[in-house]
């Protein structure tokens, strides 16, 4: 039974599902998720009443269902972070720039926040780019390499790498937030034409598998050290 008093990280760790109820309340369970539920909940959420009726409903209909990643080794969560989240980042990045460019070109003048959204957009896929390259080429080696061998030196020479990621995850995160707001909880406007709602409907999934992948990331893997 998930409580008040169950840090919202934790909570997700246990039933993975329930980051997509808060996502939709904009309670942060990546870089702010080491608070209790019940200091989460703010004015824009539902109660807490409400949230510990919804994740315990689902705690209950998804028993014993789907892999939990939180127990897989250091290798092969790394393999799972890189096949689910990398390569498919870096080929939507690639597919929706040329969306977001051309609402933004087109509709911009009816609806400014348009070229506020796309200068967000831009920012954020190219961090999120350079990130997950350093990921791959460098810190994930030093985590492999350090699981194998867990000596003083190596611990010393990851951790400033972690700390650097994390960072930029929190920056990712605000990205992410401002997007939610100039979108209006990415929700089209009644004369968005279908390339209009397609670029919402990408971002809102964009933000969904961004928040999965930094929860992984903070609360599970770099945890761990």
């Amino acid at each position: 039974m998930i409580t008040k008093e169950m840090r919202v990280a934790d909570i997700v760790k246990e039933i993975p599902k329930s980051a997509d109820i808060f996502r939709s309340n904009r309670i942060d369970f990546c870089c702010g998720g080491q608070i209790p539920l019940a200091e989460a909940v703010h004015d824009k959420s539902a109660s807490l009443e409400t949230l510990l009726d919804e994740i315990n409903s689902l705690q209950t209909e998804n028993a014993g269902e789907g892999l939990d990643v939180q127990y897989l080794d250091n290798a092969s969560l790394i393999n799972y972070i890189q096949n689910k989240y990398h390569i498919l980042l870096r080929e939507e990045m690639k597919n929706l720039t040329p969306y977001v460019t051309k609402v933004a070109k087109v509709h911009g003048d009816n609806h400014p926040e348009l070229i506020d959204i796309k200068e967000v957009f831009t920012g954020l896929k190219n961090e999120l780019l350079d990130h997950t390259l350093d990921e791959d080429d460098t810190v994930f080696p030093l985590v492999k390499e350090y699981s194998l061998n867990p000596t003083d030196e190596l611990r010393a020479k990851l951790q400033p790498h972690i700390d650097e990621l994390e960072t930029e995850h929190e920056n990712a995160g605000n990205a992410l937030k401002r997007l939610r707001e100039l979108t209006h909880d990415f929700t089209p406007p009644l004369d968005a034409c279908g390339t209009y709602r397609l670029v919402f409907a990408r971002l809102e999934r964009l933000e969904k598998d961004t928040f999965n992948h930094v929860h992984l990331e903070n609360n599970v893997l770099f945890k761990r050290f």
